[in-house]
């Protein structure tokens, strides 16, 4: 008898659990590996941007490009017609190829992108079981088994996850060893409706033969698949690639689940919650070993013909992964030809800009601290040419305060920091109304946005609300208003988030000493020291929280700048702060301000008692900043720089709830700058650099560049690979057409159209304008004005560091503030660029 018949033998009918070998220890490996490999994704209501390739920067940028298209048919690269392009356009030149070429060490032919086309269309894919059997399916009258598979777990994980989902009392009530694929297989037991939308009536009972447990699970499709074990890491991850949506959000439960582990315990002292990662991946694959069960007991015609196909599969892996790997070798080249070509002009600039001899300074009257966040880069240039008295400085948006916020009457706190980072402080904040009243209100407005807002509430809504509500649909059809409130912070409280216990003075002189320091604010204070934090307010826009600050964890930068500046005037803290050497000037007050991003305006959230601490001047330089920004932007919207009202026009452009693109946000990011400003003031940076103040003389132990390349630097390289990733493969790592969007638990994220994966990434209408890209994929370029070896010293100290820039995933560069010298990091050497 042979295996196939034994098989058949076996899953005719509701046989018992067969007892299968545990997994080996490579086998358990590789599983652990294959789950590892996907990066987290934020939700909406505190979405940052998250780079999708995170998990897998230990390997070089082309292993894993090639892996992906190997074993998802995920583009990491642009397709030859976008390098053509540029190649017309006189954007990447033969000097460029040329020098990419010999970079890379890549000898072949890369001018004749049509034989790469033809090499690249001709690659063989990974298939899983359930691809093979779609293949010989009749699709003119069946769906295919892959689309019923993504959006039956689909739907499942969205009833499972979201808070008050219909599984959300199961989940919460059920006993602590419970795991998540015994919930799927409970729920998928119980539903004859796959069957019938299959066409596949006897399907449900090899349902029944699943294993109970995910171990179980494991154990039985390997075996009977016979996946050997340097083969199931490619297999696995292939599988968790077509639910990548929903593995995401696992992913960033795990990791917030990471943040909470208290700083210095020691890895055993807590029993670790099992993986939900893992867990996941057993669901996708019961569906596999279903299939096989199933295709192999009821189609013995196609039985012997899935079995070669498959047994194929599993020994051509290796090879397809590196046939992707070769062809994709002339696209580097091009890829990186494209990197040249931007870095060329860039670097001459700096080069002269360090050079060139230092202006005639005059006495600063206000100082403006701006979030490091591209947006930020024309508004600066365009206060500086306002006077010679305002000096602009760059720092990361949350200003180095690790908040969450939490107002008065509210159960939840909201992160006001990166994501890399866990909050240690807990910011309240009201009106003084009291707990309850606040609590009362803040209900009240939750329980009328969800009567108002959810699908199923549209028309009940209105009609309820009659022609009251028809009139206010109405206004804001026809005549859109922007309508934001700040947030009460009348009254500041601020505690240690583990203790609860209030901050003491000698806390909060650290916590003023610690940010004032990383500012580089020790000294030379202004007059008027303005804190410029930024937020932007679209209607109607999902993904708003992605237009905000991604140093504030997708929230505005109001609630960090009132903090601070409310904390460096308290006269109490400057007299303790002065006591140990730190002297902020009698006549220096730090104001609070907010740019808001869609409309250029600067405005000043603490309102007439912030807006008279500055002169009449100061607050015409404001606004004729503004003005200027936002008409060097406006072609970008399609809008005429002269077009009169223009500050108007973008304001109602924002409160537009049909409006798709109300600003480009962060797109066309593309290097990350670390030097003093008088190396980028000259410069028109164009909105695509990070632009980070840092003076290598005033910190002689290198730990402000140590915080730089830690956290600014590499939440800059997130932004730029979730904006890359999302233009390159906008299916996978993209949330696709924003108009069909709807939201998934509240606030988890979105489907397109009302099912399949959860789409992760940013939508085609924040990166494309209807005719062409408006952002570039290029990876991240690192300038530093610091000595080498002081950033070598520092990459030593952290495998993220060297992990990204030995393995390609941005380039860095070290810039000579005096001779305007560049070197570029390459295998672990300084070399000419």
């Amino acid at each position: 008898m042979t295996h196939l018949d034994n098989t058949q033998a076996a899953w005719t009918a509701n046989a018992p659990e067969q007892a299968h070998t545990p997994l080996t220890e490579a086998q358990q490996t590789a599983l652990d590996r294959a789950c590892a490999r996907i990066a987290p994704s934020w939700p909406l209501d505190r979405l940052i941007a998250v780079s999708p390739y995170w998990t897998q920067r230990g390997e070089d940028a082309a292993t894993v490009a090639a892996r992906l298209s190997a074993l998802g048919n995920v583009h990491c690269l642009m397709p030859p017609s976008h390098y053509l392009g540029a190649w017309q356009r006189g954007e990447i030149t033969e000097r460029h190829l040329a020098a990419a070429a010999e970079r890379l060490d890549y000898p072949g032919g890369y001018k004749n992108l049509l034989v790469v086309v033809d090499e690249l269309a001709r690659l063989p894919h990974w298939h899983n079981v359930s691809d093979l059997i779609d293949a010989r399916r009749d699709r003119q009258h069946k769906m295919a088994w892959r689309d019923e598979i993504t959006q039956q777990i689909s739907q499942f994980c969205a009833a499972y996850y979201q808070e008050d989902g219909p599984l959300n009392a199961q989940r919460l009530n059920a006993p602590s060893g419970k795991r998540l694929y015994q919930h799927w297989r409970e729920i998928t037991l119980k539903d004859r409706g796959i069957a019938i939308l299959m066409g596949e009536r006897r399907l449900r009972r090899y349902f029944a033969t699943l294993p109970e447990t995910e171990a179980g699970l494991f154990e039985a499709a390997i075996a009977e698949l016979e996946v050997e074990a340097d083969r199931l890491e490619h297999y696995a991850q292939a599988l968790l690639l077509d639910i990548n949506g929903w593995a995401a959000w696992v992913a960033y439960l795990e990791w917030q689940r990471a943040l909470g582990t208290p700083e210095g315990e020691v890895e055993g002292e807590r029993e670790a919650p099992a993986s939900d990662m893992r867990s996941l991946l057993a669901i996708r694959l019961a569906w596999e070993l279903v299939l096989w069960r199933y295709v192999r007991a009821e189609q013995p015609d196609q039985a012997e013909r899935l079995t070669r196909l498959w047994h194929a599969e599993l020994v051509e892996l290796p090879e397809r992964v590196e046939r992707h790997l070769h062809a994709q070798q002339p696209l580097w080249v091009w890829q990186l030809a494209s990197e040249l070509a931007y870095q060329d002009p860039l670097q001459r600039a700096l080069g002269e800009a360090a050079r060139a001899p230092a202006p005639a300074s005059e006495a600063v009257r206000l100082q403006a601290v701006f979030c490091i966040d591209v947006r930020s880069e024309p508004l600066r240039r365009a206060l500086e040419r306002q006077s010679p008295a305002i000096q602009t400085l760059g720092f990361a948006g949350f200003f180095g305060l690790p908040l969450e916020h939490r107002q008065d009457g509210a159960a939840l706190s909201q992160p006001h920091l990166p994501g890399l980072l866990a909050p240690r402080v807990t910011l309240k904040s009201g009106t003084g109304e009291g707990e309850a009243r606040s609590a009362k209100r803040l209900n009240w407005q939750a329980r009328l946005q969800e009567w108002s807002r959810t699908a199923s509430a549209s028309f009940t809504a209105v009609e309820a609300g009659g022609l009251l509500y028809a009139g206010k649909l109405l206004r804001r059809s026809l005549a859109p208003k922007a309508g934001r409130v700040p947030l009460a912070m009348d009254e500041l409280s601020w505690h240690w988030r583990d203790s609860g216990e209030a901050l003491s003075l000698a806390d909060k002189v650290a916590l003023a000493r610690t940010v004032l320091g990383a500012m580089g604010l020790t000294e030379r204070l202004a007059p008027r020291v303005l804190l410029v934090g930024h937020g932007s307010h679209s209607s109607n826009n999902p993904h708003a929280a992605g237009l905000e600050c991604g140093a504030c964890g997708g929230q505005s930068g109001e609630v960090s700048v009132r903090a601070l500046a409310r904390l460096l005037n308290d006269p109490a803290l400057r007299e303790a702060l002065a006591e140990q050497g730190l002297v902020i000037p009698e006549q220096t007050r730090f104001v609070p301000a907010l740019h808001h991003t869609i409309t250029d305006r600067i405005e000043l959230p603490e309102g007439a008692e912030d807006a008279f601490a500055l002169s009449e001047e100061e607050r015409a330089w404001l606004a004729g900043a503004g003005d200027q920004a936002r008409r060097e932007r406006a072609p970008r919207l399609g809008l005429a720089a002269n077009e009169p009202e223009l500050e108007k026009v973008l304001e109602r452009r924002g409160a537009d709830w049909s409006q798709t693109r109300p600003e480009w946000g962060l797109a066309n990011n593309a290097s990350f700058i670390a030097a003093p400003r008088r190396l980028t003031a000259p410069l028109d940076l164009a909105g695509r650099s990070f632009l980070h103040d840092y003076d290598w003389r005033t910190d002689p132990d290198a730990s402000r560049l140590e915080l730089i390349m830690t956290a600014p630097m590499v939440v800059a390289h997130w932004i730029n690979m979730q904006y890359n990733a999302s233009v390159t493969d906008n299916r996978k790592f993209g949330s696709g057409n924003k108009v069909l969007h709807n939201v998934v638990g509240g606030h988890i994220g979105v489907f397109e159209g009302n099912g399949g994966d959860l789409r992760i990434g940013l939508p085609m209408q924040s990166l494309h304008d209807g005719e062409r890209w408006r952002h570039e994929p290029l990876r991240l370029s690192a300038y530093l004005a610091a000595p080498t070896a002081a950033i070598d010293a520092i990459i030593a100290r952290h495998e993220v560091l060297q992990s990204l820039v030995g393995n390609g995933w941005l380039h860095l560069f070290a810039l000579d503030d005096e001779t305007g010298e560049i070197l570029a990091r390459r295998e672990g050497r300084w070399v000419a660029p």
